[in-house]
């Protein structure tokens, strides 16, 4: 029947979203999303209208994903762990993957995509919405009192070094490096906060895991 998909959507937006993550919407063509995603270009075209509405198919999996992560890592009622467990999930993201894709949200805003307002919602609304997780966390009582500074401001300082690390990345493609200075921003941000545990890898163990 026309305008029924005649593929499997789960799977063929899960490999759009790797290939977005990788190169960016803007270097993406729908040859390259068809060949992908193993989806034919007019049956694409068919179910998602355009590129970009794929892209935002795909951005809305991946801002699920990545909210969800970030949710987990802020629990607990020691505010140092709980923001180094943030930080490690964040460079995670990342990081992962040989070379690492980097961070898509980072990634969506500095190659011309944010030209696109729906594109922009899209990426305002997934730093509002992670903006949010963080102060809730850093409002719990058992958090707040524990920060140098008050909670929607130290979650706006997080948040906003968050888009810094993801630059870094792309420029070092140092993991062990941004996991060290995010956790000395953890330090800055707790009142009288011990050293995190380091589990930022040595470069030699990154050599034997081939990362």
């Amino acid at each position: 029947m026309a305008g029924v998909k005649q593929f499997d959507e789960e799977a063929a937006l899960a490999a759009a979203l790797e290939l977005f993550w990788r190169q960016g919407f803007a270097a993406t063509s729908m040859p390259a999303l068809a060949q992908a995603t193993g989806v034919q270009r007019g049956s694409l075209y068919n179910a998602y209208g355009d590129r970009e509405a794929l892209f935002l198919r795909a951005f809305d999996l991946y801002a699920a994903r990545f909210l969800e992560a970030a949710a987990a890592s802020l629990q607990g009622d020691d505010a140092g762990q709980m923001l180094t467990r943030f930080f490690d999930a964040a460079v995670a993201n990342m990081t992962t993957g040989s070379p690492s894709r980097g961070c898509l949200t980072t990634k969506t805003a500095t190659d011309g995509s944010m030209d696109s307002e729906r594109i922009r919602a899209r990426v305002q609304d997934l730093l509002n919405r992670l903006t949010a997780l963080v102060e809730a966390a850093l409002q719990r009582p058992a958090i707040r009192g524990q920060l140098a500074s008050e909670p929607a401001e130290a979650a706006a300082i997080v948040v906003t070094f968050t888009r810094g690390l993801a630059v870094m990345e792309r420029v070092h493609g140092d993991r062990a490096a941004l996991l060290r200075t995010a956790y000395a921003l953890v330090r800055l941000l707790i009142t009288g906060a011990a050293k995190p545990p380091s589990t930022a890898p040595t470069a030699r163990s990154r050599r034997a895991a081939g990362t």
